[in-house]
């Protein structure tokens, strides 16, 4: 049997209500981390501050401020927050509704929805059913069905060299990678390597090396490393060179996309 964490022992009320449908409401400080753990519910986490990611076996997830990961249920996973994280969580009952993803996935949080939750945080954990407790539940089901999907994640090859490849690609996001590079060290052809990452990430070698990099520079930017900085310590020739990338994959320049409200 598995050693309960403190997070756990918070959270037990939640996972074994017969209501579908818990909520519950966390600040957690910088550099604070919670075990490897899962839930038999599952999850989604709401980041209204700071970055918070999420990590298995199979990749990362990483969570900016005002969006949120949906975690199915018995997904074993990791947390590392990064910034001072305010989070509102709401565990789900297997079955409560039969089109919810199976998979784990970044997604955005519209402001009804962050409405919602609020709201949630506040309702006692066994909560009236017929008014309007239960409307509010209902509602947050709906909305997590149709919440858009970001491309915040870096998944790992299941072929055992290349994730060891890509492990090494993360150790050391400035060090220059190429193609060619990743290749001679499976010592395999360029054209083998660009067809096995295809297929097991579905990504290309450098579409998955500039998604490592932009995660990375989301998890220093929130704990409050200068631009500049992060520009350089992921091997971009300049802070512009970084912003451009960063605006042209989420829409905003790094400054914008952390100091942005959607209010």
């Amino acid at each position: 049997m598995h050693p309960t964490h403190p997070e756990d022992l918070e959270t037990l009320p939640l996972q074994h209500t017969a209501r579908p449908v818990a909520a519950l409401a966390r600040d957690y400080p910088h550099g604070h981390r919670i075990a490897r753990h899962r839930h038999r519910r599952a999850q989604l986490l709401h980041s209204l501050s700071g970055v918070v990611t999420v990590a298995s076996d199979a990749g990362t997830w990483v969570v900016p401020p005002d969006r949120g990961v949906w975690l199915p249920a018995g997904m074993s996973h990791a947390v590392r927050i990064t910034g001072a994280v305010r989070m509102r969580t709401v565990f789900v009952e297997p079955g409560a509704r039969p089109d919810l993803r199976a998979d784990c996935v970044v997604v955005d949080v519209s402001p009804l929805l962050r409405a919602l939750l609020d709201a949630a945080t506040q309702l006692p954990v066994d909560y009236k059913l017929g008014g309007r407790e239960e409307r509010i539940m209902e509602l947050i089901l709906d909305e997590i069905r149709a919440l858009p999907i970001l491309a915040l994640d870096i998944r790992f090859p299941a072929d055992p060299a290349l994730a060891a490849l890509c492990r090494r690609i993360l150790k050391r996001p400035e060090t220059p990678v190429s193609l060619a590079g990743g290749a001679a060290w499976l010592d395999i052809s360029t054209r083998s390597l660009s067809r096995l990452f295809q297929h097991e990430t579905g990504m290309s070698f450098a579409q998955w090396v500039r998604r490592a990099r932009l995660l990375r520079s989301l998890d220093a930017l929130a704990a409050g490393t200068p631009i500049v900085d992060v520009a350089l310590s992921l091997g971009y020739d300049s802070p512009s060179a970084f912003s451009a990338m960063f605006r042209r994959t989420l829409g905003l320049s790094p400054s914008q996309y952390f100091g942005h409200d959607r209010s």
